[in-house]
């Protein structure tokens, strides 16, 4: 029996899950990004407006670095790659 054949993950970049949990993070920020998107248009409509905007803004900012998290964490997944034909 090889010895190295009972590592059951010989290269981590090319585990399903790992490429699976890479595009799940790519799917949240890209929610988070349309959210933030729409707060900063709500927050800037209502400080041009006179209105109060420190609601919006707060949330826009925990938004934010929520997205600015999920990067950070994104980074140490494998790049994603092109699929092929099913």
């Amino acid at each position: 029996m090889d010895p190295d054949s009972s590592d059951p993950d010989p290269d981590p970049d090319l585990n399903p899950k790992r490429l699976r949990s890479g595009e799940d993070f790519d799917i949240i920020i890209g929610f988070l990004g349309f959210w933030a998107l729409i707060l900063f248009v709500v927050t800037a409509f209502l400080e041009v407006t006179g209105k109060s905007a420190l609601l919006p803004a707060m949330i826009l900012l925990v938004v934010v670095l929520a997205i600015w998290g999920m990067m950070r964490l994104r980074r140490r997944l494998p790049p994603r790659r092109a699929r092929g034909p099913r």
